[in-house]
């Protein structure tokens, strides 16, 4: 969406303190809502799937996917109220989208994979610690920085999606029910999945502004009429769905799980300093200025008690959105009350189950096609971090390590057979052991090497 002088002075739109007039400033919040909304409910879908009550899967336990969805919309918007509201020392006060984190998938999967509905209580357990951890990160974010340079956040990103680029092909093929059978990868499949891509990256290259950052939700949207035309939509779901539902505590029990717990504990670092790269994003790209200690460590507490209660209900952890980094900086408004209206319109969504029920007749083959441009944007972000490292013989060691090691164990799991089961759940991640040992090595090794 363009603006024009009536929408406030430059001055004016640079202050996150001001308020546009309410018929700009609520198309605005929205924009930012639709720029991260298949994002957003994307790593609910992942997890059922991963876990068997998912797309495809002709499980009793299906509608709790759809509660799932109904819960990212729902917790995303109350995170973000906690960054462009705030209360205490909680909160950046800036136009800061909070939404579902892909960093914790590469963990969730393995944690869940085929357990069935029965697993969720001990990945909630996590979720709730690891938001705790998260939120305490706060109080030291500027001092643990130095341990994370972009070696080693770029080496995480580029894995987080390495990790995730086999679910969009397997989604693109007809999801994991279908492997074995005669339809999986058939030409039908891969015909709506590819058309999801090519809109995508058509609207990615030809247009700017709003169109280009909503080109997958865009894609998808086109991906879903042709579906629809092809016979691959479903309605029966919309109808059993009910119009209104309040977030249910505990709604899938409580587990104690160490693997999860130390999993999302570690994860809360990467996602930490994620946040802290979008909060400086933001302050440079629409008011001009380095982010301030206090917005550092008010958008860390945020990330943090907006996860932890967001597991407390069933919704996935919250981290900030970089999506909406670049779209502050292309309308130029820094209002955080704008992004407090798309904060309130995704809390509407999250309280009407029949927008969940709708959006999981999207077929699982045209997600594929959006979730393989959006993994393979994750790839490019990690390779983008690492463009500024500086590649002496050091540094290209620890990330060839560090790299071969995590991916090593992502791709032949069968290989930790003989390794207790949290520490096999959490090595097979290949996250974890890729970002440890890059971390250990980057802090070991001795700045000389690199003049060897």
């Amino acid at each position: 969406m363009s603006f024009n002088n009536s929408i406030g002075t430059p001055e004016q739109l640079s202050d996150p303190d001001y308020t546009p007039p309410l018929a700009q400033a609520i198309p605005l919040g929205i924009q930012h809502v639709l720029a991260m909304f298949v994002s957003n409910v994307t790593p609910a879908i992942i997890v059922c799937g991963a876990a068997g009550f998912g797309f495809g899967s002709n499980s009793p336990d299906f509608p709790q996917m759809i509660y799932m969805i109904q819960m990212s919309m729902f917790f995303a918007g109350v995170a973000t109220l906690f960054q462009t509201i705030g209360f205490g020392p909680v909160g950046a006060r800036l136009p800061i989208v909070q939404g579902t984190s892909f960093a914790f998938l590469p963990i969730m999967i393995p944690l869940v994979a085929g357990k069935g509905v029965d697993a969720m209580g001990a990945l909630f357990c996590g979720v709730l610690v690891g938001g705790i951890f998260h939120a305490l990160l706060g109080t030291v974010i500027g001092k643990i920085r130095f341990a994370l340079p972009p070696l080693v956040t770029g080496l995480v990103v580029l894995m987080i999606g390495l990790a995730l680029v086999k679910v969009g092909i397997q989604y693109a093929a007809g999801g994991v029910p279908a492997i074995g059978k005669p339809e999986f990868g058939s030409l039908q499949n891969w015909s709506v999945a590819l058309v999801v891509i090519v809109v995508t990256l058509g609207l990615k290259f030809i247009k700017r502004g709003m169109m280009s950052t909503a080109a997958v939700l865009i894609g998808i949207l086109v991906g879903y009429i042709v579906a629809y035309f092809m016979g691959m939509v479903q309605f029966d779901n919309i109808g059993r769905a009910a119009s209104f539902a309040m977030p249910d505590p505990f709604h899938f029990g409580f587990e104690f799980s160490v693997a999860a717990i130390i999993g999302f504990c570690a994860m809360a670092f990467v996602s930490a300093v994620e946040t802290v790269g979008d909060v400086s994003g933001i302050t440079k790209g629409g008011a001009k200025r380095e982010a301030t200690s206090k917005e550092i460590s008010g958008a860390t507490y945020a990330d943090g008690i907006g996860s932890a209660i967001a597991g407390l209900f069933g919704a996935l952890p919250n981290t900030s959105f970089s999506q909406n980094v670049g779209l502050i900086a292309m309308t130029g408004v820094m209002s955080r009350h704008v992004v407090t209206f798309g904060a309130i319109f995704l809390i509407l969504c999250g309280l009407i189950p029949k927008i969940g029920a709708i959006i999981s007749t999207v077929p699982i083959e045209v997600l594929g096609g959006g979730v393989i441009v959006m993994f393979g944007m994750v790839c490019s972000a990690g390779v983008s971090m690492l463009a500024d490292v500086n590649w002496n013989p050091r540094n290209m060691v620890i990330f060839s390590v560090s790299l071969s090691v995590g991916l090593g164990l992502q791709l032949v799991p069968e290989a930790l057979q003989h390794v207790p089961g949290t520490a096999k759940v959490l090595l097979a991640s290949g996250l974890l052991p890729a970002a440890f040992l890059a971390i250990f090595l980057n802090l070991v090794l001795p700045e000389e090497l690199a003049d060897a």
